[in-house]
């Protein structure tokens, strides 16, 4: 059956560009309900200095794989927020966090270039020098390299001092987290 003469309608009252705004604001939520929760990497109760000093590489590295998404979340704010006094530099940094937003944070299915999937960390590593490439640019490099260190820092000494042994590892991650119970059963 054909009619003729209806005009088509977008199914909700905002139009195509509303659905896509609403699409959006779906997919940020999403996307940053894929971090770890605030609550567990700041519990207090994790907190202890290693009794053997090699442990600390070992929290360092289950921690970094762990809290990744939100470690990169501090760093980028720390750099953010040392940009405020260069305007150039934060137009640039603000178009490179929509880059983070899209190719990083919102992603729902894995980034697939010429048929290969990209690993998450992969595309981490490549967004961030292209970000901090494309900032020296503007000249402010001392801000960003202060930045950035004290970002570094402050990721290392809480990976260094949180302990991993009240971390969940869902089975997608597995390969990245070895927690103490499951490193003491192997020995």
């Amino acid at each position: 059956m054909t009619t003729y003469g209806t005009i088509p309608t977008s199914s909700s009252p905002q139009g195509p560009s509303g659905e896509y705004i609403s699409r959006a604001k779906e997919r940020i939520k999403a996307g940053l309900g894929a971090r770890r929760p605030w609550k567990l990497m700041f519990n207090f109760r994790s907190f202890n200095f290693p009794s053997p000093f090699r442990e600390v590489f070992g929290r360092i590295r289950s921690n970094v794989a762990y809290f990744r998404m939100n470690y990169a979340m501090v760093v980028l704010l720390i750099l953010f927020l040392s940009l405020l006094w260069h305007p150039i530099s934060l137009i640039v940094f603000i178009i490179m966090m929509a880059a983070w937003l899209f190719l990083y944070f919102l992603r729902d299915e894995p980034l697939v270039l010429f048929g290969k999937t990209v690993d998450d960390r992969v595309v981490l590593i490549v967004l961030a020098v292209v970000t901090i490439v494309l900032l020296f640019l503007t000249h402010a490099t001392v801000n960003i390299l202060v930045a950035l260190l004290i970002g570094v820092v402050l990721v290392v000494v809480h990976a260094g001092l949180r302990k991993t042994d009240d971390l969940f590892v869902d089975e997608e991650n597995s390969g990245l987290l070895t927690t103490p119970a499951a490193s003491s059963s192997s020995t």
